[in-house]
């Protein structure tokens, strides 16, 4: 089942985040649960969640980011696509960019864009079957 998270999902989308990049999961203290509060809050922030076996296996985030450009139409970003090491291959982060999908259409965004760190050919290809492709744009990033 793919949603939205819940203000009760935090503490597994920390875990989840392990297989992503982090090496830990952050110390609860009153910053975290501030900008997990923000977020949820956020109508413009959508922290997508896949749930199988009764736990999140897979997630994203996609943000809609108004724009004065292009009609006056937004576009969405999205960021931090997982998937549980156990659970990989099985189309759940699929679903959940579907997801997103839905969420960018219905706010009338004129386009996604997301960002890899990844070489791996098989995520590049993940996601250019999800949809996407690197040669319209070229990102950089300044890493403060």
């Amino acid at each position: 089942m793919v949603r939205e998270a819940g203000i009760d999902d935090l503490d597994e989308i920390l875990r989840l985040y392990l297989y992503l990049h982090e090496d830990s999961i952050p110390q609860t203290d009153r910053h975290l649960k501030s900008t997990w509060e923000q977020i949820i809050n956020d109508k413009s922030h959508h922290l997508i969640v896949n749930i199988q076996d009764g736990k999140i296996v897979s997630s994203c985030v996609c943000v809609i980011i108004p724009n004065l450009t292009r009609n006056v139409r937004p576009y969405a970003f999205v960021e931090n696509v997982v998937t549980h090491g156990d659970y990989r291959g099985k189309g759940y982060a699929t679903q959940c960019l579907d997801f997103a999908k839905e969420i960018a259409i219905r706010e009338n965004c004129y386009k996604m864009m997301l960002l890899t760190g990844s070489k791996s050919e098989k995520t590049l290809d993940f996601y250019k079957h999800a949809g996407y492709n690197s040669t319209d744009k070229t990102a950089f990033i300044q890493w403060l």
